[in-house]
This record gives C-alpha cells, structure tokens and sequence, in this order.
C-alpha cells in the first residue's frame, strides 16, 4: 500500500466548461488540504493510430497533442485564478480516460471530477467515466455536480458498513476544512428477509426499533466528534430510501458523502444501490469513499 503523505488532488480535464468547474473545486479542495493539484489530460488519440502533430503549414501548436496541450495550459490558469498559494502541475498523459484516472488515483489523496464532459450524450444523466472511476478507484472520488455553493452543511449517509463508517471520517474532515456543520443521515425500513428460509417476527415495537436505529447513528459519529469538537454535528434519523434521503439534503449541502457500497445484499455491484442512486441525482457534489485507508494515509 502506498502511503498517501504528500499526495495531491488530481483532477481530470477534457476542455469543456464542467471540467473547469472540477478544477476550480479541486483548487478550492488542495488549498483547504495543503496539497500539491494535479491537472491530467487523458490523450487518447495515440490508441488510435492517428496523426497527432500539425497539419502541413499550419502552427507548430497546432494539431490534436497541440490542443490537449492547450486543454491543460488553460485548466491550470484557472487553478491559478482560484488558488495562486497552491502548487499546480498539469500532463498530458496517453491512454483513455478511465483507465488514465485509475492510475492516477493509486498515489492520489483525492480525484475529483466533472459529471458530464466532451464525450458525454446531453440526455445521460452522468457520464461513463465519472461512474467507472468512482467504482475503481483506489482514493476518494469527488464528482462536480448540481450547484457548487460555499453555504450549506456537509451531509453524510450512515450505515452499519466499514465503507460508511471510512465515509464518515472524511465527511468529518470535510466539515472541518469548510467551516461548515455535518449533518448524518440514517435512513431505516422495516427488516426484510435476505436469504431462504428468514423467520421475522409477525409484530415489531416502533419506538424500540427507532431507538435502536438513533443509538446506531449516534455511535456512528461520536468517535469522530470527539476528534473534530469544532464541528457541529446534526442526526438525522430517516424512515424510508436512504438514497431519496440523501438527494433531498443535497439541495441544501456542499457536499453529500457516500460509501461506494453499502450494507445491502448485492455486493458485487460496482456501486451500491445508494451511491449510484446519488451519483445521478445529487443536487451537489458527491463524494464517493471506496477504499479504506491504512493508519500511514491518515
């Protein structure tokens, strides 16, 4: 495992408008870190086996290497404009985008991203690479959606899973960088059978089920209260979708925090069913938590 100490945001960039918004997110995110800011254009014309340079009398600058170069010249400009204390530096890296991104991601503290670039249909809700890299990659993943606001609270969806509980620590450090309160989310259905042969009682105490619920959520965060006193912290104990939930309360957050699975059933989705849920339909960013971090990245 590679320690995270020192690694820097990385964002990816296609040239398009949401992709300057992920940069000036990231900017915003490495100033607030103490991180260096990488800007990487994944160049994919070379698999292509297609002329790169200028064409026969045109600029030295012109031609597909000349405009990715140009791509990331201007997305470090912008990174500029939002955080001249932070150090930036931008590549042109062969290869397609999601494949780019995940080896990135492997010495990263963080990718963010665009929701929706260049090679996006206007009618999907997200784009391919965004939901390939959050499912993937080997860091948190912030996708750059919805309204981008410096108001709000930093929501986190809480489960009884490791990933939701890795979610909750960096909502934690989130809220604190901001300045902002936390506000945790639990969301809580009657229970339902999960495999052949489940007995559950014909009759259930309401109010000793939602007491249980609340006791979940409140241990869920009181570990890292005790290490960020500064942040305020709301509890939030839902009955019904915990995706529709968490979308809701993206009206009114910065950022929404999910674990890219949760406690259900169907593992072996690349997300589960609420951070995709999320992921589509968020009214703010996203951030999705992956992997668990070892104690040498903390």
């Amino acid at each position: 495992m590679v320690s995270k100490t020192g690694a820097p945001i990385v964002v990816g960039v296609d040239g398009s408008e949401t992709a300057l918004q992920a940069v000036r997110v990231a900017a915003r995110e490495a100033a607030q870190r103490n991180r260096p800011l990488r800007i990487v254009h994944a160049f994919i014309w070379p698999l292509m086996k297609v002329p790169l340079g200028p064409a026969p009398g045109a600029p030295a600058d012109a031609g597909l290497r000349g405009q990715a170069e140009r791509c990331v010249a201007e997305a470090v400009a912008e990174a500029g404009k939002v955080a001249p204390e932070v150090a930036v530096t931008g590549a042109v890296v062969d290869g397609a985008a999601s494949p780019v991104l995940l080896a990135e991601a492997r010495d990263a503290a963080l990718v963010v991203l665009g929701n929706r670039g260049l090679g996006g249909f206007a009618g999907l809700l997200l784009g391919s690479v965004a939901v390939q890299v959050s499912a993937h990659a080997e860091c948190p993943v912030l996708v750059v959606r919805g309204e981008v606001r410096a108001d709000g609270p930093v929501v986190v969806g809480v489960d009884d899973s490791d990933l939701s509980r890795e979610a909750v620590r960096f909502a934690f450090e989130e809220a604190a960088w901001r300045g902002t309160e936390l506000v945790a989310v639990r969301a809580w259905l009657y229970p339902t059978p999960v495999g052949p042969g489940d007995i559950l009682p014909l009759v259930y105490d309401l109010d000793a089920f939602r007491d249980e619920e609340e006791r979940v959520l409140a241990e869920a965060v009181a570990g890292c209260s005790e290490r960020y006193p500064e942040v305020p912290v709301q509890r939030r104990l839902v009955r019904g979708s915990a995706g529709r939930a968490l979308v809701e309360e993206s009206r009114t957050a910065q950022l929404v925090v999910v674990g890219a699975r949760g406690r259900g059933a169907l593992g072996g989705l690349l997300l589960g069913s609420v951070s995709h849920a999320v992921l589509h339909h968020a009214h703010s960013p996203l951030a999705i938590v992956r992997k668990l971090r070892t104690v040498e990245e903390t």
